[in-house]
């Protein structure tokens, strides 16, 4: 597979997967293309990207087949439709969604059991603007000689590539990262609130805590957009942290671990997203904490 560089086969094109798919085009690889909305596919077909009229056209003509869906079903849905059924023992899967570690762990075993093809899940951090730098963090499970084969195609996406063990650990490590996440987001909603509420110009808080000990990406990126209610264009969506959050909550449990902040955080971003936010950026989440919005 490494003899020469491989045609990679990515599925969904949506905020994360269009930057990434044209990093790769710039990068100099070939590119087969499948998205559930095909309308979506013109920025990356127009950059030199090959639309597929089928998953299983994409797999067939592929080498590596790179998967960035919306969830759990939507990875369990494209891999024992299409690809199971059209994948062999010299091609790789490298998945960059977040899913459920249990899940990844099953529908690597089944893919291998039925076609022999590899698993690599490789979860990204960094958002949009990582994508479309290069600057992702990217946290994988897999075996080494799979891993290596990983850093290479993903080279032109990421500044850190780390293995945090087999199969299933990329996605534990990404559950941890977005329990980070979401609870720092919760956190800064709330103190902006308060800021505003004491008579601070919220909107200069990231600038006069940068580089101290409370300075963070989520504070940089978030603080000023909630002080200036500036919630547009939507860059990630409160329904993905409420996803992991979900499956943090759930891997606790399976785990036998208390995790209390983050299991008050999904009842928090339930209840924001209950109220029509779900499609919204974090951001929104200052109305949970704003009275005239309570």
């Amino acid at each position: 597979m490494l003899d020469k560089k491989p045609t990679l086969g990515f599925i969904g094109i949506g905020l994360m997967g269009n930057p990434m798919t044209l990093r790769l085009l710039n990068a100099g690889f070939s590119v087969n293309v499948w998205n559930r909305s095909p309308e979506k596919l013109s920025p990356v077909t127009d950059a030199g990207a090959k639309a597929c009229s089928s998953v299983a056209e994409l797999v067939k003509t592929s080498n590596i087949i790179l998967l960035c869906l919306a969830d759990t079903l939507a990875v369990e849905s494209v891999v024992c439709n299409a690809i199971m059924e059209n994948g062999s023992a010299n091609q790789l899967l490298i998945d960059l969604s977040s899913i459920h570690p249990e899940n990844t762990r099953q529908l690597a075993a089944m893919l291998h059991n039925r076609c022999g093809m590899s698993w690599v899940d490789a979860p990204v951090s960094g958002g949009v603007a990582g994508a479309e730098q290069g600057s992702l963090a990217i946290m994988a499970g897999g075996s080494i000689e799979n891993i290596n084969i990983a850093r290479m195609v993903l080279a032109p996406l990421y500044k850190q590539l780390t293995h945090m063990g087999d199969t299933g650990c990329g996605q534990v490590t990404k559950i941890c990262n977005q329990m980070i996440v979401s609870c720092n987001v919760l956190v800064i909603a709330e103190m902006i609130a308060l800021a505003q509420q004491a008579g601070v110009v919220a909107e200069k808080i990231p600038q006069a805590l940068s580089g101290g000990f409370a300075d963070s990406t989520p504070l940089q990126i978030v603080g000023p957009e909630m002080a200036t209610t500036t919630f547009e264009p939507v860059k990630w969506r409160v329904k993905t942290l409420l996803k992991d959050l979900n499956m943090a909550v759930d891997l606790g449990i399976k785990q036998g671990n208390a995790i209390p902040m983050s299991s008050l955080a999904a009842q928090l971003m339930q209840l924001h997203g209950s109220h029509g936010y779900l499609e919204q950026n974090p951001s929104t989440l200052i109305k949970l904490f704003t009275k005239n919005d309570a």
